[in-house]
């Protein structure tokens, strides 16, 4: 009987002692289970911080201008010289410059104009002088023209030697603030020279037609 006992106290301690293997092998697979739901957690956080792609596109769509609302550019207007009148030497013209597009825009200022010659476009005397004070702005619809007058002083009023005459194609005329030029036909004499006592083409700021 007595051995009877000690075999049993001997296989009950061997079961209390695999008992707390397997839980101790059941504790070790907690740190692995509750792994990925923290790396998914990363993974969201930094998702979450990441920008959406479509917001620098949206930002810049917001930044762009409207159009219709920026300067009267060369590609927007079709110039062409009017009627006008003659007096104490001069012809006085009106440039013509009307917005052939399809959008509104703003024109201020004087034009740049002077002679031109020859096929290359070459200039013949000095640009045009700027007469008067600068007028307000003025906002062109489609259709619409504004106009700036040109004084043409007619060269014979000038001694030869100075003048220096020479056969023109017509004029080179640049908007207000604006670097492309454009070109209109009016053949004509005008002075080479640099030194003539005046000015032979005289331009007002723009006004409307």
């Amino acid at each position: 009987m007595a051995g009877t006992k000690k075999i049993s106290r001997v296989v009950m301690a061997a079961a209390g002692a695999s008992g707390v293997l397997l839980l101790s092998a059941c504790g070790g697979t907690q740190p692995s289970a509750s792994s990925p739901s923290s790396n998914v957690s990363e993974t969201s956080t930094a998702s979450t911080a990441t920008p959406s792609p479509t917001n620098p596109s949206s930002s810049a769509q917001a930044s762009v201008q409207p159009a219709g609302e920026g300067l009267c550019k060369a590609a927007d207007v079709t110039l062409s010289l009017g009627q006008g009148d003659a007096a104490a030497g001069s012809n006085y013209r009106p440039l013509l410059i009307k917005n052939t597009s399809g959008t509104a825009c703003t024109i201020q200022g004087y034009p740049g104009v002077s002679y031109v010659t020859g096929s290359d476009g070459r200039q013949v005397g000095q640009d045009a002088y700027r007469e008067g004070t600068k007028g307000p702005a003025i906002k062109l619809a489609p259709g619409q023209s504004a106009a700036a007058d040109i004084q043409f002083v007619q060269v014979r009023n000038f001694d030869p030697s100075a003048c220096q005459p020479t056969a023109v194609k017509g004029l080179r005329v640049y908007l207000p603030q604006e670097k492309a030029a454009q070109f209109v036909a009016d053949p004509s004499t005008g002075c080479n020279g640099e030194q003539i006592p005046g000015h032979q083409l005289s331009v007002k700021t723009v006004r409307r037609a």
